[in-house]
């Protein structure tokens, strides 16, 4: 395992597209991709890839990240009473609902990690992220472009047996290597090819454990995840983003002693990637699994909020 520093060179995008771009690797995704992608729907089958929303979410309160909270401003109760004001016996009702943007499912923004200062780009992070939110690559900027090819790579199943799991879960703790990654394609078959433009979804099976046992330390706890080694894997696919079904994306705890989170220091700032966390990846896991097919249309795009470093959504895989 190679230092940060290294890491970084080695799978460095900056310039890539221009001192301008505010993309990254989404601008691996182009037209004759989005068509590819359009191809793959066969049944019409849709899977919601969102975890739920609400005050039973995965957070603790760790890293000042609270559950949302969902309030009514207006209620059946107050139609009957004819408390709301309008005419003719017209009523209604109407909610607010207040949550950090990294709640539950969602994407992690181009503004969100800075390597010593540095945004995505070489940016100055001070120039980037200021108290009025990202001023250059605000999720707003990633709106419209996040509709490609999905694949699912199943570690978790694909490894049950070699590891002798009695679920299709990885352990805690367990890191993800381009083997790993590898060995799944080849157990998953050609549909689970990965490459230009993609949207990776990788399962270790954390969350449905979680669903198992409850909560627990989901938020910010030991988890399986992507290894350290594994950013030249995804640099050198071109993927254009990678979204996976944990808390964190990588390996917890972290293969550095006195690191914090650093394939997110390499694969955000430096590779400009996109990361997807907290992923509900089951249900579509096991439709590819009966199906024998782990490629089709997903369609992922953040809430257009300005300057936000990140987005909740509701991912839907169509096949």
């Amino acid at each position: 395992m190679g230092s940060i520093e290294a890491m970084a060179a080695r799978c460095s995008n900056w310039g890539r597209w221009g001192e301008d771009d505010v993309l990254g690797t989404l601008n691996f995704v182009d037209d004759a991709k989005r068509v590819e992608a359009a191809g793959l729907v066969r049944t019409g089958r849709t899977f919601s890839l969102a975890q739920a929303f609400d005050t039973n979410g995965p957070q603790n309160g760790w890293r000042r990240r609270t559950n949302p909270v969902h309030t009514m401003t207006d209620t059946g109760t107050e139609a009957e009473f004819g408390d709301q004001g309008f005419p003719h016996g017209f009523g209604g009702a109407d909610d607010v609902i207040a949550m950090p943007l990294q709640c539950s499912t969602q994407w992690d923004g181009l503004g969100h990690i800075f390597d010593r200062g540095r945004a995505w780009n070489g940016r100055r992070a001070g120039s980037v992220v200021t108290s009025d939110g990202d001023q250059v690559t605000g999720i707003e900027t990633a709106a419209a472009h996040v509709v490609s090819r999905g694949v699912l790579l199943d570690v978790g199943r694909a490894l049950a047996p070699q590891l002798n799991l009695e679920h299709p879960e990885l352990p805690d703790g367990f890191a993800i290597t381009p083997e790993h990654l590898q060995a799944t394609i080849e157990s998953q078959g050609a549909s689970a090819a990965v490459g230009r433009g993609d949207i990776l979804l990788i399962r270790t099976g954390q969350y449905a454990r979680t669903r198992r046992h409850g909560w627990g330390a989901y938020a910010g706890g030991p988890a399986p995840g992507l290894s350290f080694d594994a950013a030249p894997w995804l640099h050198e696919r071109e993927v254009a983003a990678v979204a996976t079904d944990t808390w964190g994306f990588e390996v917890r705890p972290n293969e550095f002693d006195d690191a914090f989170q650093p394939l997110h220091q390499i694969v955000i700032p430096h590779m400009g990637l996109f990361i997807g966390e907290m992923w509900n990846l089951d249900e579509l896991a096991a439709d590819c699994a009966a199906e024998g097919r782990y490629e089709f249309l997903l369609s992922a795009p953040p809430l257009p909020i300005t300057g936000a470093v990140g987005s909740p959504l509701n991912p839907i895989a169509l096949k």
